[in-house]
This record gives C-alpha cells, sequence and structure tokens, in this order.
C-alpha cells in the first residue's frame, strides 16, 4: 500500500487449549517469528516498533531470532486503565506485601511487572508526555537514558463548510449552546461527572445541549442523566470526517478525563480552535495552561478512587457560555498552541 508492505498475522489463540494463556502466548510468538523469519530477508538494520504493550514474549523471540533494535511506544498502561490513572494506589500495591494484595490487586501488579520486563527488553521506549516519562523512570526502574518524549502530532483538518451551514447539516438549532464530549464511553473518561455538571448548567443556562460523540456503555450514562436526557444528543461512533465536522460547529469542547497518557481529543478541539475544558491530570495537564489554552477542572484523588468537583466543571462551561468573548480568545490561542507544538 502506497510502497509499504503490510503484513496481517491473525491471532490463532485456542480458547478452549490444554495449553495455558502463558504457553499459547509463547508457541504463538515462536511462529509469528517464524514467519517474520520467512518473510525478512535484509536482516541488516532491523528496527521493530511496538504499539501495544503485551508484547514482552515476541519482544524476548525477535531478540532471540534477528540482530535488531526494539522501540516501544507507551500508549496507555494496563494498571492505568484498571485504577483509572490513580497513582498513589498502584504505590500502595507495588508496597503491600504478596499476601495481603487483594485477587485485584495481584492482577493490577502482575500487569505492572510484565510491562517492567517488556521495558528493560526493548532499545528505546517512547514516552507521549513528561508524565508518563516522569512514571516510566521513577516507578518502572528504567534508565533514563532509555527514555525519549514525542508528542503525538495531528495533521492539520480543514472544514470547509461554515457553521451555520453545519448546524442545518446535523439538525441542531442556531441558538442552541452546544457542548461536545468525544472518545469512549468509559469510566475513565469522567462521563458520570459530566453529566451531573450538565444538569447544573441547564439550571441557569436551559438553552444548551450536551453532545456525545463515542461508542461504548451508553446505559451507565444514561441512567445517570436520565432526567436531562431530552437535553442530551449521543452520535455513536463516528467517522473521522464527521468528527471533525461536530468540533467546528460546537461551542465549548470538554475532555473530562480521570487519566489520560497524552491527550488526543483535547488537541483535536483547539486544531478546530474549539475553547476546551479539561482536567488537570496526568498528560492531559500538559497541554493547556489555565486561562490561557483553555480551562482546567482539578482532579481529586482518594486513597483508592479518583473524582472530578462537577460543580467546578458547571461553573467553568458557564463561565465559558456567558463570556463569549473569552471563549474565542481561549479557542484562538488553543489553535496557536496545535500549530506550534502538534
Amino acid at each position: 500500500i502506497e510502497g509499504v508492505k503490510h503484513w496481517h498475522i491473525p491471532a490463532t489463540m485456542v480458547i478452549n487449549s490444554h495449553l495455558d494463556p502463558a504457553k499459547q502466548s509463547e508457541l504463538y510468538f515462536q511462529n509469528v517469528v517464524y514467519l517474520l523469519r520467512l518473510y525478512i530477508k535484509d536482516t541488516s538494520k532491523l528496527i521493530f516498533h511496538f504499539n501495544y504493550n503485551k508484547s514482552t514474549r515476541l519482544a524476548k523471540e525477535l531478540k532471540m531470532a534477528f540482530d535488531c533494535k526494539i522501540v516501544s511506544v507507551i500508549h496507555y498502561n494496563d494498571w492505568g486503565l484498571y485504577l483509572h490513572g490513580n497513582l498513589n494506589y498502584l504505590h500502595e500495591i507495588i508496597r503491600k506485601p504478596k499476601e495481603k494484595r487483594t485477587t485485584f490487586e495481584q492482577i493490577v501488579f502482575a500487569g505492572f511487572l510484565d510491562e517492567q520486563v517488556l521495558m528493560n527488553t526493548v532499545d528505546r521506549i517512547i514516552c507521549l508526555s513528561e508524565y508518563m516519562y516522569t512514571i516510566v523512570k521513577e516507578d518502572y526502574h528504567i534508565d533514563p537514558d532509555k527514555i525519549s518524549i514525542v508528542h503525538n502530532g495531528l495533521k492539520k483538518v480543514n472544514v470547509k463548510s461554515r457553521k451555520t451551514l453545519l448546524r442545518s447539516k446535523w439538525q441542531f438549532s442556531a441558538n442552541e449552546k452546544l457542548i461536545l464530549f468525544a472518545g469512549r464511553i468509559d469510566g475513565i473518561k469522567g462521563l458520570c461527572f459530566l453529566g451531573r455538571a450538565f444538569r447544573e448548567v441547564l439550571k441557569q443556562e436551559p438553552g444548551c445541549r450536551l453532545v456525545i460523540a463515542g461508542s461504548g456503555d451508553y446505559d451507565v450514562c444514561m441512567k445517570e442523566t436520565k432526567d436531562i436526557c431530552a437535553k442530551i444528543t449521543y452520535t455513536g461512533f463516528l467517522e473521522q470526517s464527521e468528527l471533525h465536522e461536530l468540533y467546528c460547529l460546537a461551542d465549548i469542547g470538554v475532555v473530562p478525563s480521570l487519566h489520560e497518557p497524552f491527550g488526543y481529543v483535547a488537541v483535536e478541539m483547539m486544531m478546530h480552535q474549539l475553547p476546551v475544558i479539561a482536567t488537570a491530570t496526568s498528560g492531559l495537564n500538559e497541554l493547556i495552561e489555565h486561562g490561557v489554552h483553555g480551562l482546567k477542572v482539578p482532579v481529586i484523588e482518594s486513597a483508592d478512587s479518583l473524582e472530578i468537583d462537577y460543580n467546578i466543571l458547571a461553573q467553568r462551561i458557564l463561565q465559558l457560555i456567558r463570556n463569549p468573548l473569552e471563549a474565542r480568545r481561549i479557542g484562538k490561542n488553543g489553535k496557536k498552541k496545535y500549530e506550534q507544538s502538534y
């Protein structure tokens, strides 16, 4: 495809096999490497590039089969998904004696150790943010000389239609204030807190609509907001071109994630000059200077959970709704930040 060879090696794991999963994984990756040896003719200066954390066995097999280098990009961590990015809870699990860890904590710790082995096996680790760099260095104890920081970049997308025409196309009223969330509908994305905040916003500004663009667990989100459901639009999964139209027709973008190694959606919103309200968490915190490129909402971290003060989130939304000049200024600054850095 356009001068690049693509080899697709299907997953052939047998769930009901008599072999345990670890042995299945070992045999599978041995065969993957066997196939690669058939196809890769020039074995000089080989570099393998991983975008998936659960590749430890593959990394070891490649090292045995080839004189190669391996680069691994850390897009996420298992513990971040399990714990919603609660780093203090991870530290507590690591410190606990094995016999005192719950079954859940044992799963989290095992995943952490496997990622640590992968990081020690590969030759170069790429982190998407300073936040992830610090964790890889200090928690996984990886030599900092082995780590690079490379932010995600986005190709510029221009939407030619005007805002009024786009609103007409999507059947949104020209006078509604549209608040946009884009992403996976999942607990880690903070949608339950956004729903509560939006309820408070409607009490003072009833001419608003929340647009949720993405797929996932709708039931939990709908249960949280059933009393205001007439003011919420779910689009389901969208193609990229459709999503970019929503960025252009919305008034405010909200990224209420509890944990984001980078914050791709926030940068997409900034690219389209959409004023952004985001949580001051993990890699997302590095994208925005409060009051300049967007507005921030703190994340409250307790021993085993993370929360957002939805009243503060509501205040931030109302601030931009009631101050269109400020919203426009923040949107323009966000676009400049995108052009300079991403």
